[in-house]
């Protein structure tokens, strides 16, 4: 009989399922978006149930669409947006408050005041994390401080925390398995990335009960099994790493100075440094990429919190076009921005500038200023933000990065690729492959199956495309200028209300 991998990939904006065949092949795809809500200012959450009801609906019309049955799942791999946050009550399985979404910026304060108490260097030395809201600890103490069910549960023994990856596990499972892997566990500014463990002591700084945490397993091997009643069959759970640490994997980045970057709703930037946990003198985190069979590989990261965010923003907020596949044509229609900077520090500036205070800006405009320029100029905002994570990786580094590999349904665009590539002067590299996130949970959960060897995964990655810069460095020079002018005219610009 034919076995399949089942890949649940939970983003930021929907919930998707693929099934995979023997030879790592996507044969079926689902995908549902799922509601955003902005309450204030700055905070973002989701419905963990809606999210719930999302992913176990792709997945099942994923299973269908591929014309096999349950059972002949070898394997189910997750992965998820990392950072954002889920507290549950242990009994009924029901969420205390909605998900504090990782761009949320409620405890921004809280860390500030962190900070001013001289604590980060301590979460950075133990984490490889600076003190940011965007991680998933301050959420924790936020609903713990606002939130009067949760402090009661976690008084009584009855509370559960998980990123997303728990959540779905839980679920899954129907409540039988309180579990996450390394990756995740290393986004929540509450685990020590040295002896791979809960920090009690950065558990009191932050007043989260050890008790409320999950179990943290491996990336790859026998990490679970999801109830028989939820997707027809009992169905091992081998693969488990948060997005970025997924595309890594995914796009075969095995090697030490292997990099990727991630185009999403933000992008993400991640090199692999390998088996030592090198920190960063440039202000990017140092984060674990998986651990397999014991053996944990480390990577440097920066986070760009608005990517592909911004052509959405500018689909739904302003109505500059029906779909976001438009944008590349809109933006091609003038032959540049005509001296317009968009800046999209729609929820803060993250790595290297770690400014939650920054604000979305766009400079330059005059009376001939059109949508297209506009879209022009949010699409290189992108990767001029890539760029400075470039940049800064490449001081830690001691070289400049000659190749980038590129995932992410944003880098379809071709107008934006060669950008990237001129913009940052070096190859960039697009597989065939896009949704290697995905992909890369699938390859953990193959692995841990027995289905494939790191061999015959390596065999399996394949190029696309390449692109090599076009653009003259005099040209490189002056726009990285007016980019960096316009970065310094967003900081510094507005705080959140708590």
């Amino acid at each position: 009989m034919s076995k399949y991998i089942l890949s649940l990939d939970q983003g930021t904006t929907s919930s998707r399922a693929i099934i995979y065949n023997q030879d790592a092949m996507p044969i079926a795809i689902a995908q549902k978006e799922f509601q955003q809500f902005f309450p204030k200012p700055g905070w973002v959450e989701h419905d963990p149930e809606e999210i719930w009801e999302s992913q176990l609906e792709v997945a099942k019309e994923a299973i269908q669409k591929a014309g096999i049955l349950p059972n002949q799942l070898a394997g189910l791999g997750i992965t998820n947006q990392r950072e954002t946050t889920v507290v549950w009550n242990k009994t009924s399985g029901k969420p205390v408050h909605n998900a504090i979404v990782w761009q949320d910026r409620r405890t921004s304060d809280y860390c500030s005041t962190l900070i001013e108490k001289g604590l980060e260097p301590t979460f950075t030395k133990k984490t490889g994390l600076v003190l940011d809201a965007y991680f998933s600890g301050t959420k924790i103490n936020w609903i713990l401080n606002n939130v009067d069910e949760a402090k009661k549960l976690a008084k009584t023994g009855e509370l559960a925390f998980g990123t997303i990856d728990s959540w779905l596990i839980w679920k899954l499972t129907k409540g039988k398995s309180h579990v996450t892997d390394v990756t995740n566990a290393s986004r929540t500014l509450l685990f020590n990335i040295h002896s791979l463990t809960w920090d009690k002591e950065l558990a009191e700084i932050l007043n989260v009960p050890i008790s409320i945490l999950p179990e943290v397993m491996e990336s790859s091997g026998s990490l679970a099994v999801t109830d028989k009643d939820v997707l027809g069959a009992e169905i091992p759970i081998a693969g488990i790493a948060g997005d970025q640490q997924a595309a890594l994997f995914g796009q075969m980045c095995i090697e030490p100075g292997m990099a990727k970057c991630t185009y999403g709703t933000g992008c993400f930037l991640v090199m692999n440094i390998g088996n030592t946990p090198t920190p960063s003198q440039n202000k990017l985190l140092t984060t674990i990429g998986w651990k397999i069979n014991g053996q944990t590989t480390y990577a440097l990261e920066g986070s760009v919190f608005v990517g592909g965010a911004i052509i959405q923003w500018l689909r739904d907020g302003l109505s500059f076009f029906d779909s976001s596949d438009e944008s590349e044509a809109l933006a091609t229609n003038v032959t540049n921005t005509d001296g317009v900077v968009f800046v999209p520090a729609l929820a803060g500036l993250g790595a290297p500038y770690w400014d939650s205070t920054a604000r979305g800006t766009i400079l330059g405009i005059t009376r001939g200023t059109t949508k297209a320029h506009i879209t022009r100029a949010a699409l290189e905002s992108i990767c001029f933000q890539v760029e400075d994570v470039l940049s800064t990786m490449s001081k830690d580094k001691g070289s400049p990065l000659t190749e980038l590999r590129i995932d992410g349904g944003a880098t379809a665009n071709d107008f934006m690729v060669q950008f990237q590539s001129d913009i940052s002067q070096l190859e960039v590299v697009r597989p065939v492959d896009l949704e290697t996130t995905a992909l890369g949970a699938a390859y953990l959960a193959g692995l841990g199956v027995g289905l494939w060897t790191i061999e015959e995964l390596k065999s399996k990655w394949q190029k696309d495309r390449s692109f090599t810069p076009q653009m003259k460095p005099k040209e490189v020079e002056t726009r990285l200028n007016l980019w960096l002018k316009a970065i310094e005219r967003s900081k510094n610009w507005f705080t959140y209300e708590a």
